[in-house]
């Protein structure tokens, strides 16, 4: 099976099932609603500091709600003895990475076009204007998140404490990717242009190439250990 086809139909089954059940993406969607409402409540009635810190609200919210789609990344396969039926089928094992790589970045920035407008009502934010740049920093920062943590989502399948040893392995290394999303964020949400953001930009983009690169070229020897 050539490696676009095999990728392509894992996609789709991933999302058959997600379109069928609806229950990953409606308990990311109420989770991350939840946590937006607590920071909320929690800092209280302050407009201009909801204002100023709430490009880091919104990351960790997106951050905490990827964690929790990451930890049934491969729930499907693990329920028929893990990863060895898809490791078993004729093509490259790559296209398991790139297949379940793609469906989890769709789920979260399907996720992202409610919780965007959402943290827009919640912290009075304008986001209208600076829609195009904002979508783009959103898709930057969601393929960094989704390309390590598809990653370590495999690499911990078959661990016993791996709902403890994901988010432990797996939030350090976000580290660049998610001081790029918030500051570039927090700078269009702030009025300025998106060159005054550009080093975060390019931060994210050389993260993105460099991580998809390493992670597609070491994940058969990552399942096979």
């Amino acid at each position: 099976m050539a490696l676009g086809s095999r990728v392509a139909a894992i996609v789709w089954k991933d999302l058959l099932i997600e379109v069928r059940t609806k229950a990953s993406f409606h308990s990311m969607l109420f989770f991350a609603a939840l946590v937006l409402f607590v920071f909320s409540f929690a800092i209280g009635p302050d407009t201009p500091l909801l204002k100023r810190i709430a490009a880091g609200l919104l990351w960790v919210a997106i951050i905490f709600t990827g964690i929790l789609s990451l930890s049934r990344t491969y729930q499907a396969e693990e329920a028929g003895g893990g990863l060895e039926g898809l490791r078993m089928a004729p093509g490259d094992p790559r296209g398991i990475y790139l297949g379940k790589l793609a469906g989890n970045i769709l789920l979260l920035l399907a996720m992202e076009t409610i919780l965007f407008p959402a943290s827009a009502v919640l912290f009075q934010l304008e986001i209208a204007r600076n829609a195009l740049p904002l979508a783009g920093i959103a898709i930057l920062g969601t393929i960094g998140f989704s390309v390590v943590g598809t990653f370590y989502a495999a690499l911990t399948l078959n661990l016993r404490a791996r709902e403890i040893l994901l988010p432990l392995l797996l939030i350090p290394a976000l580290v660049p990717p998610l001081l790029g999303a918030v500051n570039s964020t927090q700078l269009v949400l702030d009025g300025n242009p998106l060159g005054e953001a550009a080093v975060w930009v390019r931060l994210m983009v050389a993260y993105d190439v460099t991580f998809f690169v390493v992670c597609t070229w070491i994940f058969p020897v990552a399942v096979e250990e």
